[in-house]
This record gives structure tokens, sequence and C-alpha cells, in this order.
């Protein structure tokens, strides 16, 4: 059986022209370009997986206009769309050309509390006007400060980054999820999780699929940043074990919240 994929979740980036401060705190062979042919040909090998695309999420650069024009410049077919980097504000600037934009809340520059300030929240409101996605990459323990936010842009299509980020499953981020995943607009990609560990694999999986509803699940690889914690292979291997037969979690959810055409590109 081939499996239709659409990855919603991948990094490219290019040493020569960008400087992501990040790769600093991480081991120095991962200190180098990763481009779209490198991401196609983890899936070229496989017999067993029809990649249509994927969708290209901010890598963390210093110089996210830069970001912009290369993704503007790059004519891969398989890149789908693009969720380009701002910073969320009312007043916030947009590339013509972005089906989404991203505001790491996760990373140590972002002040903790950032997604309930009022101009964050407006900024929201005024995606939400414009029907373009919010991704959400968070700190596990401020996903009820999320909650909290949304409920506010109850319009808004957000896609919640690699299942909350979560490094155990504890009370609050149980309570957390539960809660965003009854707002309707809320959408959780399933990555972002060390593999070596099968049983907490096992209760994550499990609690997501319980969790959320069917088709408010997306697959994603998080490739290349995936290799810190698992492997591209050995992801891909779990969730596919996982969620066997289910059309929707590998590329039908996504081409709806997206907005992709896959018109010739099933098999």
């Amino acid at each position: 059986m081939v499996v239709n994929i659409i990855d919603t979740h991948f990094h490219i980036w290019d040493l020569g022209k960008q400087h992501l401060p990040w790769l600093d705190t991480v081991d120095a062979s991962f200190r180098r370009t990763f481009s779209m042919d490198d991401y196609v040909a983890q899936y070229a090998g496989r017999p067993d997986v029809n990649f249509i695309g994927g969708i290209y999420v901010d890598a963390d650069t210093d110089d996210p206009l830069l970001e912009d024009r290369l993704l503007y410049e790059n004519n891969d077919p398989h890149l789908l769309a693009t969720m380009n980097r701002v910073t969320i504000s009312p007043y916030m600037r947009i590339p013509v050309r972005a089906t989404g934009v991203r505001d790491p809340l996760h990373t140590d520059s972002s002040p903790r509390g950032r997604c309930l300030e009022p101009a964050f929240i407006e900024g929201l409101g005024a995606l939400s006007t414009k029907q373009l996605i919010f991704e959400s990459c968070n700190r596990a323990d401020e996903l009820g400060d999320l909650y909290d936010c949304l409920v506010q842009v109850p319009r808004l299509t957000v896609v919640l980054n690699h299942l909350g980020n979560p490094s155990s499953l504890s009370t609050g981020y149980l309570s957390a999820m539960r809660k965003l995943a009854s707002l309707p607009n809320v959408y959780c990609k399933v990555s972002g999780f060390p593999t070596g560990d099968a049983m907490f694999v096992k209760e994550l999986l499990d609690f997501a699929q319980d969790t959320f509803a069917p088709d408010h699940l997306l697959y994603a690889s998080n490739w290349p940043v995936v290799a810190l914690y698992s492997s591209f292979q050995e992801h891909l291997d779990t969730v596919l074990e996982r969620f066997e037969g289910d059309e929707g979690f590998f590329w039908k959810n996504a081409a709806q919240v997206y907005g992709i055409d896959v018109s010739g590109k099933i098999k």
C-alpha cells in the first residue's frame, strides 16, 4: 500500500546566506545547510510513500525578510505553502504569498504570558479577518494561557505545533490540551516527540487520538530538527504504523486546512 503524504512541518536554510543563532547551541554536525533536495530525498527512498509536498515553517533565523525572499525565489513543486515569521501585532507585515504565520512562543526571547498581551490577541484577530493561519509553538506549561487567548478569537484557524511540546503527560498538560481540542478551529501536528521512549510515545499518541477529532490531527516530520531527538525515518515509521490507512491524517486534513490543491498528485 502506498501512502500519500503532505508533511505539515519542515524547515530549510542556507548557512551561506542565513544565520540561525540557535544553531550555536546544538551539536556541530547539525550546523550545515539543509536544502529542498535534501528534504525531498528523505521521502524518495520510500516505496511505500507518495510524497506530495510539505509546508515550510520559519526556521528562527535572525533575518526574516531574507527568509521571505529566499522562499519567494524557491520554485520547488514540493514547497506547497509557507508559514512565515512575524511578530504578532495588529500592524504586523505579512508576505503576500504566505498562507499563514508563526511567532514562536517557546523560545527564550519570548516573554512568558505573551500570548495574553492585548496587542498579541488583537493581532490574531487581524489574522482571522484575513483568513490566515496561525502556527502556534508553545511551552507546554503555557498551553492554558494559549487556550485563554484563543477563546477570544474563535474564528482564527490555529495549528498547534508538536503536540504542544510536552516532556511528560502532566495533569496540567493533559487538561490544557483537552481545552484546546474543544475549540473547533484548533488543529494539532503529530511531531516533536522522542521516539526512543516507546511507552511515552504510546501514551502520548493514545491521548492525542482520544482528545482531538480525527480530522484535526496532522502528520508532520519537523525535518531536519527531528534529528535532534529522533530520526526522520523512525518518526515516519512510528506514525505510519499508528495511523495506518488514515488518509485524513496523512494528507486530506492538511489539504483542507492549508488550502492545497492536490489534483493529479494522489495515487
